[in-house]
């Protein structure tokens, strides 16, 4: 039965056997995916014993007209002034609180946790590697993580504060009060941070699409005019209706994007 499995050669690996069978490599990857779950688990327990400190001064610190956020432009003039309004949280469930808590712990663990989870994959990857393709590689798990934070903050004191206000403010009648339970407000946050770090890992996705040969600097420059197109609309529709709000949303992510076409076009193979 054994022998129906393929052999997979380990190329930067001389000193060792020169092939690992299926199993061999599903044993390595139960490894490596027992001490991502270990240290998610470390960082969740963590997490959750500083209940106090993630809610107040974390998840719903964006919700205090005392953020720093809605301090600096408060500070520059009145016409960049704005703040969250009055929200009043509610919960639904008896449980909802603990439910909460838990779903918090266990993003953020993923969070703190997120450089030494890369770096177990790479180590699952490696072996699996030409010494050239290691190369190549070489500072990615230190890219990844710094685009990774770099996105989690951005949307953290930018992004997040942003869209608070202008939900907070959106109204359909005044006689609508604006509640809010406390698991659409870590839904919000969740989705205003986690696909904000997501969306900034956009140079080394491009990075390796183009060293594959499928995005090329040329394709991202035709199709710039569209992104900019749709950069603008998103940062028009979660800042608050004025022009340097918006401006302040769409540099970076304009910038990510002229980032990722000096990327492709350094990396993509060249015609001979």
């Amino acid at each position: 039965m054994l022998s129906l499995f393929s052999k997979v050669r380990k190329p930067n690996d001389p000193n060792e056997a020169a092939e690992m069978s299926f199993l061999d490599h599903f044993d390595a990857l139960r490894k490596h995916l027992f001490r991502i779950a270990l240290y998610i688990t470390i960082g969740t327990v963590i997490v959750f014993l500083q209940k106090k400190f993630v809610f107040d001064s974390i998840i719903l610190a964006p919700l205090n007209k005392e953020f720093i956020t809605y301090r600096f432009f408060c500070g520059l003039s009145e016409f960049t002034c704005f703040d969250p309004g009055n929200i009043k949280i509610i919960t639904r469930e008896l449980s909802e609180q603990l439910t909460v808590h838990l779903k918090v712990s266990f993003f953020i663990g993923i969070i703190i946790t997120f450089p030494f989870c890369l770096y177990e994959l790479w180590k699952f990857i490696k072996p699996g590697l030409y010494q050239k393709e290691i190369d190549a590689t070489t500072g990615i798990i230190a890219a990844c993580t710094l685009l990774f934070i770099s996105g989690i903050l951005f949307g953290f004191y930018v992004i997040a504060p942003f869209s608070v206000s202008f939900l907070a403010s959106y109204d359909v009648s005044s006689r609508v009060e604006n509640t809010a339970t406390l698991t659409s407000i870590v839904d919000n946050m969740t989705m205003f941070t986690l696909s904000t770090g997501a969306v900034f890992e956009l140079p080394v996705l491009v990075y390796f699409l183009a060293r594959l040969g499928i995005m090329s600097d040329q394709f991202m420059r035709t199709y710039r005019r569209h992104a900019i197109v749709v950069i603008t609309i998103v940062a028009a529709i979660i800042t608050p209706p004025d022009v340097s709000s918006m401006i302040i949303v769409t540099i970076p992510l304009l910038f990510l994007y002229e980032m990722s076409i000096f990327i492709a076009k350094k990396y993509y193979p060249k015609a001979d």
